[in-house]
Formats: structure tokens, C-alpha cells, sequence
């Protein structure tokens, strides 16, 4: 009993303890984050404005308060939009005198770095310098640079032009060995959404649509490069193939890079273009400080929507970095009821999700189609159920190097009872009221009959997805049917088979946006709004230490940790989504 007292006591001590500690710690983030709204931020004369490719530029902007008191601004991140028009402001203010690229690393898609690349080669017309300096400079930080008038790279650094890779982790071995058995149901020869489950390595007709898309995204990078250091396409592509860059001295040798420096010559250089003295200071800013200092960022109102929509289709609602189904199609409502707003612009960059929750933002899009105009823009992805809830729209932009399509459905269904009996010795048994009362239980395999119901039901909702695109892209059922089957392709291909419009970014969404409603001045208003600061930092420092924990734990396997999750919250619904996590290299 006195070790019980003595126990309960030194707990219930620390939890007092623990309280007003929290107490304190959150009236010290409430000060900051006062102190924060109430600092004025002005550009001031000889402007540098820094690109930090590192960042990632999230469709909406990044408000993360947490991450931005203990990081010291590294959580206000313009959206990628929002980075775009800050270069096109930048451009025509007389206080602006360059941006300056920090390339060390790429924190976004080849999609969403064409729309920056795009912005500072018009940033460069105005006759303003650009510069970009890295430590390293891969691949996709060098598409970027690659508008920049200079390239430098630390002497002793270094530059990867190896070309591009897709690796994919196929975990079937691995689901073996655990004794799970993952029942899967799909339509369209080209959806290997589930390969991973199911196979070693690449079926054929994912290497097929794998090296299409791959070569289309490496042709458009060679294209670029091309044009910016005015070396042929050829001579580029036989230096990666016979990997002639290997020291950044190479990368100079060859001209893909305009020389070797450390950080302070670059800063030297950067000086003597704004005529100031070795002593004095570079007045950097931040893009999202320009934008605070010139009041870029949207209000409450406006004539034209823009809803960003990012993230995997999930149904329900309030799911953090997804489009929740329900919270979409109220958001889709209000712009639709709102008679100030005149049309939509919809922003996809998607690889898709759940079947059900596509089907219920395609309604309520088509809906609002009926009232105003519906643009849709697409970003890095906007595959399968991505492109679900892009195919009515009454125009679809694409970059080049977009990804879409991926028109078919899968569904998962794990049998585990091999895994319960076998590996943890637990066995299950029960009755029922009717043959498929349990049909779908993880505890026993599917009949074939049940398989067969399933089956049907997954080929049920590919005909409605193809009828879809059939019906808003105006094409015949035979083209869609020819094009569908699950195939991935570029906004280029995209555009080539009917399945987008245009090529080109938010803007010229926005732009045709406007033509349509004849709106002569846009106003823009953007959805989701922001949450409330405090909700924020509550949900995002359990998050912050739930992701630290699990990173430091699993080190390298995280990233297998994070498909199996995925993969957990995919079973028992179909889904339209794209065939697997892809990171190019």
C-alpha cells in the first residue's frame, strides 16, 4: 500500500508539474505568436528576394506556427501559387534589384517546378540578375536553377546529371512471410496500383507505361537545360549516359554550370550587382515576407474561386494533407451558391483515392458547372480519382510534365486468418443470419462467389468513372475505353489524346477563368480557408512528435512503414488512385 502512495503520489507530482510547464510553454508561443502579427515587415531599397528550392511549395500555403517558433520562419511557406505571383511582383518593383536561388535540394514535383522556372525566366526579362548558388545540385534543383542568369556550385561540392529513375517497393514477399493473403480486385490492364502487393517486381505493362511517361518527364528536362545553357539536347543526354559529370569541375568543363565558388564569393558577386560595399549586408527577403510587406495574399472575397485541392481523395471529413469528401463538396456548394463568385477555378494535384468521395466532388462540381464556368488546373498529379473529379470541367490545363489519367479502380481486401492462426495462435469462430453476412472479414478468405459480387462491383464503378470522362471530355466511348485501362500519361500525352485542353499553369486557368465570366478585374478567393492558430498548434505538435518517434525509430524502413499505412487505409473501398508512391530520381 505505502509503494502504492509513493507511486501515486510521484505521478500525480509530475503531472502538476507537466501542467504548468505546458502552461507556461503555450503562454510563451501565444507572446511569440502576438509579437509575430504585430511585426511590420517593409521590402526596403537594393531587394534580394530568395528562392529556397528546399521548401516545399504546397498548393496552399503553409502557415505552421509551431515549426515557425522553433525554426525561425521556416513554417510560413507561400503556396505555389502564391511564390509565382510574388516573382511576377518582384519583377516590376523598383526595390527589387534580383532573387537569389538557394538549390541545395528540391522540395517539389517536376509539374510544380515548371511553374517556378516559368516565373523567374519572365523575372529575368524585366533585366533584373538571378542567381543560384548550391552545395549539391541535383537534378530536379537544376531544372529549376537552370533560369537563373548564374549557376554556381560549391568547389567541393557536387552535381548529379545522371538522368532519371522510378524505383517502386514491392512488399509481396514480405506479406508472405507474415502469412497475409492480399485480395485484390482491379479493371484496366495498365492499373498496378496493387503491384506491390502482388508481384516481385514490374508487370509488363507497367514498365511499358512506366518508361512512356519516364522518357516524356527526361525529354522535357533535356528540353529545358537545352534552352537555358544552349547545349543540345543530344550532347546533354550523352552526358548523363556516359557520366561525364562527376566533380562539379565537370559541370563547368561542360558548361551546364557558370563556375566553382564558396558562399562568400557568391555573396561578393551578388554585392557588386547592387553597387554596394564588402562590409555592408545583402538585404534578403523571403517570398513570404515580400508577400506580407505588399499584401499579396487573398482576402475573404472575391469573383473568382481558386479551391486547391491536394492531397489523396479520402471520404469523410476534417483529414489532415487530403480532400476530405464531404468538406470538398461543401466547399464546392458554397462557391456555387455564392452569387459574388462568378466561376471556379479548381486546383487538382491529386493521385487520386477513394471511388465514393470522387464520385461526390464530380457531382458537385458538375452542379456548379451549370452556374459559372469550372476551370480545372492540374498540378503535379491529377491521376485516376484525381482526374474523376478533373473530367467534367469545361477546360483542363496541365503543365508538360504533369501525370494523369490513370482512368480505372482497385479494391483490397487482406485475408489474415493465416497470419491470426499461424503467427499470433488466434483463431475465430461465430454464426450468421445470412450467406454474406460477414463477407469482407479480414478473419477468413473470400468464396468464390463473394470474390466474383466483388469483382462485378469494382467493373460496375470503372464504367461509371469511363462514362464520366465520356461524357465531359465529349469523346467516344471506344477513344476512352483505348485510353483508360488504368495508363498513366503526361500533361503533353494528355493533351495529344483530349484528355486536357491546354497546357499551362494557375494563371492561365485563372486568365481563361475570367474570359469565360467576362470578368474584367479578377479578385480572387481561395479555399480551404486557414484554421484557427490555436487548433493548429495543438494538432500539429502531437503530429510533429508522433512523425519524429516513428522516423527515429524505423530510420530508412519509414518509407515502408508509410505504404503499408497506406495501404491499410485503402482496403474494403475502391479506389482510383494512382499505381504507387513515385519518386523520380
Amino acid at each position: 500500500m505505502r509503494s502504492f502512495l509513493k507511486f501515486f503520489l510521484a505521478s500525480f507530482v509530475a503531472l502538476i508539474v507537466f501542467s504548468i510547464i505546458s502552461f507556461f510553454f503555450m503562454l510563451m508561443l501565444l507572446a511569440r505568436l502576438g509579437a509575430g502579427a504585430r511585426e511590420k515587415v517593409v521590402v526596403g531599397p537594393n531587394a534580394v528576394v530568395v528562392v529556397d528550392l528546399s521548401q516545399q511549395f504546397h498548393e496552399l500555403r503553409t502557415d505552421d506556427p509551431f515549426r515557425n517558433l522553433l525554426g525561425g520562419g521556416a513554417g510560413n511557406v507561400p503556396g505555389l501559387f502564391d511564390a509565382v505571383r510574388i516573382i511576377r511582383e518582384a519583377a516590376t518593383d523598383g526595390n527589387v534589384k534580383g532573387i537569389y536561388i538557394k538549390a541545395d535540394g528540391n522540395g517539389n514535383g517536376y509539374a510544380a517546378s515548371e511553374e517556378l522556372r516559368r516565373a523567374l525566366v519572365a523575372f529575368r526579362k524585366s533585366g533584373k540578375f538571378v542567381y543560384a548558388y548550391a552545395d549539391g545540385l541535383s537534378q530536379n534543383a537544376f531544372y529549376v536553377a537552370s533560369a537563373a542568369g548564374k549557376i554556381y556550385v560549391h568547389p567541393k561540392g557536387a552535381v548529379d546529371f545522371t538522368g532519371f529513375s522510378l524505383t517502386t517497393t514491392y512488399i509481396k514477399g514480405l506479406l508472405e512471410k507474415l502469412d497475409i493473403e492480399p485480395q485484390i480486385f482491379y479493371n484496366g490492364k495498365f492499373k498496378s496500383a496493387t503491384e506491390p502487393l502482388r508481384e516481385y517486381k514490374m508487370s509488363d505493362a507497367n514498365r511499358v507505361q512506366t518508361t512512356s511517361f519516364l522518357n516524356e518527364l527526361y525529354g522535357d528536362f533535356l528540353v529545358r537545360i537545352s534552352e537555358a545553357r544552349k547545349i543540345d539536347t543530344a550532347t546533354l543526354h550523352r552526358y548523363a549516359n556516359e557520366a561525364q559529370i562527376l566533380e562539379p569541375s565537370d559541370a563547368e568543363r561542360l558548361k551546364l554550370i557558370d563556375g566553382l565558388r564558396y558562399d562568400d564569393q557568391v555573396m561578393d558577386e551578388i554585392k557588386r550587382s547592387l553597387s554596394i560595399g564588402g562590409d555592408e549586408s545583402v538585404n534578403f527577403i523571403s517570398l513570404n515576407k515580400y508577400a506580407v510587406a505588399n499584401r499579396l495574399y487573398e482576402g475573404y472575397s472575391g469573383n473568382i474561386a481558386l479551391i486547391y485541392a491536394q492531397g489523396e481523395i479520402r471520404s469523410g471529413s476534417d483529414i489532415d494533407d487530403a480532400i476530405a469528401g464531404d468538406d470538398y463538396v461543401k466547399m464546392i456548394r458554397d462557391a456555387r451558391q455564392d452569387k459574388s463568385i462568378r466561376a471556379i477555378v479548381f486546383r487538382v494535384n491529386s493521385p487520386g483515392g477513394s471511388a465514393l468521395a470522387s464520385e461526390s466532388i464530380w457531382r458537385e462540381l458538375t452542379l456548379a458547372r451549370k452556374s459559372k464556368p469550372v476551370i480545372v488546373s492540374m498540378g503535379d498529379y491529377a491521376a485516376s480519382g484525381g482526374y474523376y473529379i478533373s473530367c467534367m470541367a469545361d477546360s483542363i490545363f496541365a503543365e508538360h510534365n504533369t501525370l494523369t489519367g490513370s482512368i480505372g479502380v482497385f479494391t483490397i481486401l487482406p485475408n489474415m486468418k493465416g497470419f491470426f492462426n499461424n503467427k499470433l495462435g488466434i483463431t475465430f469462430d461465430g454464426v450468421k443470419t445470412g450467406e454474406y453476412a460477414d463477407a469482407g472479414s479480414t478473419a477468413r478468405p473470400l468464396t468464390d462467389k463473394e470474390k466474383m459480387l466483388i469483382q462485378r462491383g469494382v467493373d460496375s464503378i470503372y464504367a461509371t468513372f469511363k462514362q464520366r470522362v465520356v461524357d465531359g471530355r465529349k469523346l467516344s466511348a471506344a477513344v476512352v475505353d483505348s485510353i483508360s485501362q488504368g495508363r498513366v500519361w503526361t500533361g503533353s500525352q494528355a493533351k495529344q489524346l483530349g484528355l486536357v485542353d491546354r497546357l499551362g499553369g494557375v494563371q492561365d486557368a485563372v486568365d481563361c477563368a475570367a474570359r469565360m465570366a467576362n470578368i474584367p478585374e479578377v479578385e480572387l478567393v481561395t479555399y480551404p480557408r486557414p484554421k484557427d492558430t490555436m487548433e493548429k498548434l495543438v494538432k500539429l505538435f502531437g503530429q510533429e512528435m508522433k512523425a519524429s518517434f516513428m522516423k527515429e525509430e524505423l530510420g530508412e524502413d519509414y518509407r515502408i512503414f508509410e505504404t503499408i499505412k497506406k495501404v491499410r487505409a485503402m482496403q474494403g473501398e475502391a479506389q482510383a488512385r494512382l499505381p504507387y508512391e513515385m519518386v523520380i530520381d
